[in-house]
């Protein structure tokens, strides 16, 4: 009979890769519950609130009798701009925020800084989703078809606005651990992308000179790539090499800063 206290050698022990998954796991759950107040319907009105942003557009301009720039379909033109934008800026925020409101976490040897970041990193991408699949719903019950004409252009404009959110997110964070103050100044700076990013206007109609600056927004690029999917004669011409360049590059400075910057600071 074995000593009472004695750990037998046969004991099943959890993996390295089983340890991380457990601790990724109870992060992404911890997130949701104190972000989104402990309750479903908290997680429910996340998921809902840029869905209501966009059908909000839809709503001014139904009430206006505005026509849709290009198209005779409003809610699918508005769609088409908000959803990638609001894809975008809502990661860069959050990701952001992770690191003020998760950093006692970090002072646990399991945890680190990377796996407080993945962590809300894939929270967002899945509320991302699930709110493009209410749109899509909403969508469909109004009767339309909000498919693409070319689908897998349109995913890639998407994936290029995720992409794009998580390197913007990480520099964020690098950029807050020097400049605290940074977090309601980005909140501001992404006004003015939204502002420019054409969700409610075409920018290829604006002056030349304009429209070409307007390029250098990677905002304006990525709704520009979701449109075309649904609308393939559009005269713009998307800059696919700038747009993921511009996420990638973001965030291998992002990761770079905090391997070796901003743990040290920590």
């Amino acid at each position: 009979m074995e000593a009472s206290g004695v750990i037998r050698a046969d004991a099943p022990r959890r993996s390295a890769r089983e340890a991380y998954l457990h601790v990724l796991a109870a992060l992404m759950l911890r997130d949701m519950r104190t972000r989104f107040g402990g309750s479903h319907w908290g997680y429910a009105i996340v998921v809902l609130w840029p869905v209501v942003h966009v059908f909000m557009l839809v709503l001014i301009y139904v009430l206006r009798n505005l026509p849709a720039p290009i198209g005779d379909n409003r809610p699918l033109f508005f769609a088409s701009g908000a959803v990638p934008v609001l894809a975008f800026q809502y990661i860069s925020r959050e990701v952001m925020k992770a690191v003020i409101a998760n950093r006692p976490l970090t002072y646990y040897p399991q945890v680190k800084l990377f796996d407080v970041l993945f962590a809300r990193i894939l929270v967002e991408i899945v509320t991302g989703f699930l709110g493009l699949l209410t749109v899509f719903a909403i969508l469909v019950a109004s009767g339309v078809n909000p498919v693409p004409v070319a689908p897998f252009t349109a995913m890639c404009g998407y994936l290029a606005a995720i992409l794009l959110g998580i390197g913007v997110g990480t520099i964020n964070v690098a950029i807050i651990a020097f400049f605290p103050a940074w977090m309601m100044g980005f909140i501001l700076f992404t006004i003015i992308i939204y502002i420019t990013s054409g969700v409610m206007f075409l920018p290829n109609f604006l002056p030349e000179p304009i429209y070409q600056v307007l390029k250098y927004n990677p905002a304006v690029q990525v709704i520009e790539w979701v449109r075309l999917g649904y609308y393939p004669d559009l005269p713009v011409t998307v800059d696919y090499a700038y747009t993921v360049l511009f996420g990638l590059t973001c965030l291998t400075i992002g990761l770079f800063l905090e391997k070796h910057v901003i743990r040290k600071l920590t």
